[in-house]
């Protein structure tokens, strides 16, 4: 039985499922759209300020098959799957990916792109850390490059990274929660001397959404 689940985590069929919710999207470029969040468990990057640590351990929650997570969408009426973490491309994303797509279901990654990637996405949010970097193979895909800014040194960081993305790709700095009074006039300031980037927040937290 062991052996089994070995195997089906490997080739993606198991996953460590921390929470599946329907919500409105709060940051970045679909914010406020509607979308189904399956929060994949375990995560070794280690920002000091993440707010969901508990995703961190992948061995606190329970190996999920595909299957079942897919059964759960099907009572919804949704039409986006938002893959979020904890760090999900730990895990093989291929298989629900798939049966996703086979639905007609968009779906949407954020990851700070320090594992390979797997599965096929309809948009990307690359949101890098310092503390280990991005995959130079993911960062031309990124839909979206979201940078959380802590103090004024993130927003020399942020021009640096936006170097490695398409010139598609949409550009958010968004204030890292505990210190959005400190640095929210650093970021105003920024963005209207560099126009190419935006300002996202995150607006769930304003609505008291998951």
């Amino acid at each position: 039985m062991e052996a089994t689940k070995k195997v089906l985590n490997k080739e993606g069929g198991l996953l460590p499922l921390m929470e599946a919710f329907y919500s409105i999207q709060g940051e970045g470029f679909h914010s406020g759209k509607s979308a189904y969040f399956l929060r994949i468990g375990g995560c070794d990057v280690g920002c000091h300020w993440c707010d969901v640590k508990e995703s961190w351990d992948a061995n606190l929650h329970p190996l999920t098959k595909v299957e079942d997570i897919i059964k759960e969408i099907d009572e919804t009426k949704i039409n986006t799957v938002v893959i979020t973490g904890g760090e999900p491309l730990m895990w093989n994303m291929d298989l629900l990916c798939s049966r996703l797509k086979q639905k007609g279901i968009k779906v949407h990654l954020e990851t700070s792109g320090a594992y390979p990637l797997s599965g096929d996405f309809d948009w990307i949010c690359l949101s890098p850390k310092k503390n280990q970097k991005a995959l130079d193979e993911i960062k031309p895909l990124a839909n979206e490059l979201k940078i959380i800014v802590q103090n004024k040194h993130d927003l020399k960081w942020a021009e640096a990274q936006k170097q490695s993305v398409s010139t598609s790709c949409k550009l958010y700095l968004q204030p890292e929660w505990s210190k959005i009074e400190l640095v929210m006039p650093l970021i105003t300031d920024f963005v209207m001397e560099n126009t190419h980037w935006q300002i996202s927040l995150q607006t769930h937290k304003y609505m008291n959404l998951p």
